[in-house]
């Protein structure tokens, strides 16, 4: 049922606030407080002078939020922020750097597995089960130095940020404009996307940090906190439900992958459907079919996350419970 859900009209509630800081912070002031959304209506949804952009977390199938974007900014949306996890902060941070959309759609066609998924042969062959990870650090950290904007935070336009988990102490840590720049934006993209056993856990200044989503893969909540006036949410987490004979004939990989698909999935589903902060407009493309690793379905991808929008957009989508008239 949750799969067909769409979006959610909920009562605002109280917003927080964040520290601003340095120069970039100076920059991005006028997008905080005058995108040129005031008075834009999304799928039936006044969006204020603040909407938050929050992208998900979920492999490859987060290539879906480059078809989303693509109808939500032809639709007029200018985000005051973004939040982004794993691959949901790799897309976020390009937005953010206002990098050009038809580069960005051309990059995940022409992504390839050896782009971002090479096997530690040597490390897994010499320590087995003691090995860190299955993949290089290396290759994921070049495919984004690559694509991630060149001077680092300060050549972003839009305020963002991206969550990893610590290691040692289970802490979120949030990294960009009005959080942690003590790192570069590289290794806080790669912190938010390193899932356990896939990538090694990077260490930074405060500890060893892995997958943000390993926590929260839909950061509804940090919008909130950060003054959302309406929260753009884009959900690409795998499925509710599987064929474990399928799963488990596809080896630990598959298996570990499911597992935290549940665990990252049940929170998901709670924040939503119990959601009482600021007005959520709620995109849920039909993705949970395609692995974490799917490198084989990019356009059905891209053309699924068009589709989504579009039908939010169009306001047909249904709320998960009642929400007042706004």
């Amino acid at each position: 049922m949750f799969g067909h859900f769409q979006k959610g009209l909920l009562q605002p509630g109280g917003t927080g606030s964040t520290r601003h800081s340095g120069e970039a912070m100076l920059r991005l002031r006028r997008q905080d407080g005058g995108s040129g959304a005031a008075g834009l209506e999304l799928g039936g949804v006044s969006l204020g002078n603040r909407p938050w952009l929050v992208l998900g977390g979920g492999g490859l199938r987060g290539l879906a939020h480059i078809g989303a974007w693509r109808v939500l900014s032809a639709a007029g949306l200018r985000p005051a922020g973004i939040i982004g996890t794993s691959i949901g902060g790799l897309i976020g941070a390009c937005i953010a750097a206002d990098r050009p959309l038809e580069e960005m759609e051309a990059d995940a066609r022409n992504l390839r597995r050896e782009d971002i998924a090479k096997l530690q042969r040597r490390a897994v062959w010499m320590k087995g089960i003691r090995a860190p990870a299955l993949f290089r650090a290396e290759t994921l950290k070049r495919h984004l130095s690559r694509v991630l904007p060149d001077g680092d935070w300060g050549k972003l336009v839009i305020r963002f940020q991206t969550n990893a988990l610590e290691l040692g102490t289970g802490r979120t840590e949030w990294f960009g404009i009005g959080a942690r720049t003590d790192v570069s934006m590289v290794d806080a993209v790669y912190a938010s996307a390193a899932l356990p056993l896939f990538y090694p856990p990077i260490s930074l200044p405060g500890g060893m940090y892995v997958d943000g989503g390993s926590e929260d893969a839909l950061p509804i909540g940090r919008a909130a906190e950060l003054g959302a006036s309406v929260i753009i949410a884009i959900d690409v987490g795998g499925a509710e439900r599987a064929d474990p004979r399928a799963i488990v004939s596809q080896g630990m990989l598959a298996i570990h992958e499911r597992v935290f698909g549940i665990m990252s999935g049940n929170r998901r589903r709670r924040s939503v459907q119990q959601w009482e902060g600021p007005p959520l407009l709620y995109i849920r493309p039909d993705v949970e079919r395609f692995g974490t690793l799917d490198f084989d379905h990019t356009e059905e991808i891209l053309e699924m996350g068009r589709d989504a929008a579009e039908r939010v957009l169009g306001g047909a989508p249904v709320s998960p419970r009642p929400g007042p008239a706004l």
